[in-house]
């Protein structure tokens, strides 16, 4: 009975790691895409419950000027603010969560959960099953992987039942 619950225990640990969020994560915008693409990336999260004030002319991260980093650190800070949930950084799969930290030159990324001031704006189901924002701004597509989670959790919770019998 000690080896099922040593068993039991350790898929649960298993299953809350591949289920649970990561701590030290980032969202940062993908390279490969176009300026303009990124833009409108940008222009959500900063319209959304990012905080853009440190990408804004003068501040500590308005070096480089280019799209690609004002984009990574707001859709970074959108991210943080909204407790590093994955569906938080899809963004029409314009922007990935990475593990290396981002910072550059006197930039510091968060790299740990925080509150927004606000709460992000409500969201509403779009086309495609797309959700929203309704005061505008682009499509944010669901995250495939959070199905992933939940079949793991699952398939972990059903092998636990059956290892306790």
């Amino acid at each position: 009975m000690a080896s099922h619950a040593g068993r039991l225990l350790l898929l649960l640990a298993l299953a809350a790691a591949l289920a649970g969020r990561s701590e030290g994560a980032w969202c940062v915008c993908r390279p490969d895409l176009p300026d303009a693409t990124l833009q409108r990336t940008l222009d959500y999260a900063c319209g959304s419950a990012a905080d853009c004030k440190p990408i804004q002319r003068n501040a500590a991260c308005f070096a480089p000027d280019t799209v690609k980093a004002h984009c990574s650190y707001a859709v970074n800070s959108y991210y943080q603010r909204s407790g590093q949930n994955p569906l938080a950084c899809v963004f029409s799969s314009t922007a990935v969560i990475s593990s290396t930290d981002p910072s550059t030159n006197g930039c510091k990324y968060p790299a740990t959960p925080s509150a927004p001031d606000s709460p992000p704006p409500p969201m509403a189901q779009g086309p495609n099953g797309a959700q929203k924002d309704t005061s505008g701004g682009a499509d944010v597509l669901p995250v495939a992987g959070t199905a992933r989670r939940v079949v793991i959790l699952a398939c972990c919770s059903l092998l636990a039942l059956y290892l306790m019998a």
